[in-house]
């Protein structure tokens, strides 16, 4: 098996493992009484990266793996676990929020506010830079900002409304 395989191979079980876990956190949350936002442009979401490593299966199956682009994805991959550990339970793909609960500030949350976008953001550029294809990336760079801008607009807002009250204000 060559290297591009290998590497798309991970990231294929790499996403499945994340929306098993994903799926099994927006269960809980739910029932305990979080509630959905911005659900319309979820399936956005979900088309975008299908299409996005499809693509990469189609064109970068038999290509060359950069080293430094490799070693760029496992310092992303590490980063996402620490995220995941941070969030725990409450990781999901979903912007799933609990009212009341106060805003995560430990773990990568300390320096971003988004973390998890900005891994995001560099894998959709990464990957494809690994497997030498710069326009790839670049154009699914692109792509992605109208969609990202509109998932953070989403999740900004359904946190500012759950967002326990301030001790003294009214």
């Amino acid at each position: 098996m060559d290297e591009a395989t290998l590497l798309l191979g991970f990231i294929t079980i790499q996403r499945m493992a994340e929306l098993i876990l994903a799926r099994r956190n927006t269960r809980r949350l739910l029932a305990s009484g979080a509630t959905e936002h911005g659900r319309a442009h979820y399936p956005l979401v979900v088309a975008f990266h299908a299409v996005w490593l499809a693509g990469l299966w189609i064109i970068g199956r038999n290509r060359m793996v950069d080293p430094l682009g490799l070693a760029a994805f496992v310092a992303l991959a590490l980063v996402r676990l620490w995220i995941l550990a941070t969030l725990r339970e409450r990781w999901t793909t979903r912007v799933i929020v609990v009212a009341g609960a106060p805003l995560v500030t430990g773990g990568p949350y300390r320096f971003v506010r988004h973390p998890n976008y900005v891994v995001v953001v560099c894998e959709i550029a990464v990957v494809p830079l690994a497997l030498g294809l710069p326009v790839y990336a670049a154009a699914f760079t692109l792509l992605h900002v109208p969609l990202l801008l509109t998932r953070i607009r989403v999740e900004n807002r359904a946190l500012a409304s759950a967002a326990p009250a301030r001790p003294g204000s009214a």
